[in-house]
């Protein structure tokens, strides 16, 4: 693969978190439109799940580490923080729109504080963590042992992105700040030992293009197909049985 502006593995690892994504999500509308009898919140399927958005939200923070490096020799050193919260910002409005159309769609399942607002709210926060370098892998640590022991805690609605639930919370995606952001700050943390001024660190071996490029495509555009995965698979989940669903 040759180099170039971008870092080819992280846009691959990236791409292969999107397939995880699409194989999940197909899983778990076979189940929900009551296809076939599959169980995806619970079992291997329950940490599939995770995993994938796991290596989705590590990247995240390795991407973090990049994007300030090469943000700060543009700008002479100085980090330009408004890059970051005007990014944040954009991602979070976009968690916005899966809110309201989820609202719509499934009412009593929609998207409150769904992965997408949980990557903005990332993006917003991470100029107050890129100081702590390496140290954010122990943060990251402590955000994510807070989430487990407050999981099942009950509380008001306002608390959601916390990870405190009202009872009989539900939603098709919850993804609260406890533990979540934590994955990103270690995230942060591996990125500052990886690719400490934004450079790759360690010496990866050549790989063909053939095997890469599709990978790495996937993961260039992972905000495109994330916005677009569901309707296409329940479209064609339709088209292929019968039961399309609008």
């Amino acid at each position: 693969m040759k180099e170039g502006s971008r870092l080819f593995e992280i846009d691959g690892a990236r791409g292969v978190a999107i397939l995880m994504m699409v194989v999940y999500h197909t899983v778990f509308d076979l189940g929900f439109l009551g296809i076939a009898p599959v169980d995806a919140l619970s079992g291997p399927w329950r940490y599939f799940a995770y995993a994938t958005a796991s290596l989705f939200l590590l990247i995240v923070g390795i991407s973090l580490v990049v994007s300030r490096a090469r943000a700060a020799r543009g700008a002479g050193g100085v980090l330009p923080a408004g890059k970051f919260l005007r990014r944040g910002a954009g991602i979070f409005a976009l968690g916005l729109l899966v809110t309201l159309a989820t609202w719509l769609y499934l009412p009593q399942n929609f998207v409150v504080f769904g992965i997408l607002h949980l990557i903005g709210i990332s993006i917003l926060l991470s100029p107050l963590f890129f100081r702590f370098d390496r140290w954010n892998l122990i943060i990251g640590a402590v955000f994510v042992l807070s989430g487990w022991a407050i999981a099942g805690t009950t509380g008001p609605a306002f608390l959601l992105p916390l990870g405190i639930m009202p009872p009989g919370f539900a939603s098709v995606d919850y993804t609260p700040i406890f533990p979540w952001l934590g994955v990103v700050l270690i995230g942060l943390g591996l990125g500052s030992v990886l690719y400490a001024g934004g450079k790759r660190q360690f010496r990866i071996p050549p790989v063909p293009d053939r095997l890469v490029a599709p990978l790495s495509f996937l993961g260039r555009h992972s905000l495109v197909i994330y916005l677009i995965h569901q309707p296409v698979i329940i479209l064609l989940l339709g088209l292929v049985t019968g039961t399309l669903v609008l």
